[in-house]
């Protein structure tokens, strides 16, 4: 027979529901680990990498005005450092709800600032412990008024949970994340966006400026775990479908081996059948019984008198 036909058939249980449910499986698990899981962390990687570097960059350059940003394309501007000239907006002040502030609950202290051309800014103030209890915010003091000179970084918006409207408690607007837009609905002036590769960003003040309180500490420049978690997956798919040729290989080699098996389980009993036709006897015939079973011992007679009963319980003749 031909490899050409030997080869589907060495090959058929490939076709059964069991192994093609498992090929079927294989070839998913490794297609998500190439389009999907794999890229997945190494974009990661690569957007925490580039953020690492504009915040690093940001550390030793020097601040530009904000008007000179808001006329530009949003590109790499994230977490640049300005400079804006303007006041604040009276009555302004927006609380974001569920922010930490050393392990405490605490409150991020939004408000909106004009420039001096007109344009108004959404401005981070900076993080303000809740009251006691952690279920209240504090009182919060207005930002300065008249004009002021503000050193701050540029911070994409956060966006906007559907689920989660503005609210107002305790006397002041609050909302679940800083974002321009919202915050512009949520104070009815109109706020302009800083161009950001993202959403629209705002302002958050640098430590030790007018109205500020404590900023939000800079992010660790670390890249994290991304970029092995990357390499990980696809070694997963590239190890998922050799693991899946070694099992077809151990099963094709297993049904040869029982097959050789097999063919020669017939040969070993027509040779062992033609021996004993002959009356030879092979090392393989069991030997034949020479040792007679001894002959089992006469029935000894029971006594029938009491004495003789006595002699015999006792081993001997009664006295």
């Amino acid at each position: 027979m031909s490899s050409k036909t030997s080869l589907p058939r060495r090959f058929a249980f490939l076709l059964r529901p069991s192994w093609l449910i498992l090929a079927v499986v294989v070839a998913g698990f490794a297609y998500l680990c190439f389009s999907v899981l794999a890229p997945w962390q190494l974009g990661k990687n690569t957007r925490t990498s580039e953020r690492n570097d504009r915040i690093a960059n940001s550390v030793h350059a020097d601040p530009v005005d904000i008007a000179a940003m808001l006329s530009g394309n949003g590109k790499d501007t994230e977490w640049r450092r300005v400079t804006a000239h303007g006041a604040y907006v009276p009555d302004s002040t927006v609380l974001v709800r569920l922010r930490h502030l050393d392990g405490q609950p605490a409150y991020t202290v939004l408000a909106a600032f004009r420039l001096d051309d007109g344009r108004t800014l959404l401005v981070d103030r900076g993080q303000i412990a809740a009251a006691e209890g952690g279920t209240h915010p504090p009182a919060i003091a207005a930002p300065p008024t008249g004009t002021q000179h503000l050193s701050a970084r540029i911070r994409a918006s956060e966006g906007v949970i559907e689920k989660k409207p503005p609210t107002t408690e305790d006397g002041y607007r609050q909302v679940y994340t800083t974002d321009t837009q919202q915050e512009a609905a949520v104070l009815g002036i109109p706020l302009t966006p800083i161009p950001t590769d993202g959403p629209g960003g705002y302002l958050q003040l640098e430590s030790g400026q007018p109205g500020a309180f404590t900023p939000d500490p800079l992010p660790q420049l670390d890249a994290g775990p991304y970029l092995s978690y990357g390499l990980q997956w696809l070694a997963f798919g590239v190890m998922a479908p050799l693991g899946l040729g070694y099992f077809i290989w151990a099963e094709v080699r297993a049904r040869r081996r029982e097959k050789a098996e097999a063919a020669a389980q017939p040969a070993a009993d027509r040779s062992t059948g033609t021996a004993r036709s002959t009356g030879e006897v092979t090392s393989e015939s069991p030997a034949p019984a020479t040792a007679a079973k001894p002959h089992d011992p006469a029935p000894k007679p029971k006594p029938t008198t009491n004495e003789a009963r006595l002699a015999d319980r006792y081993g001997g003749t009664r006295r």
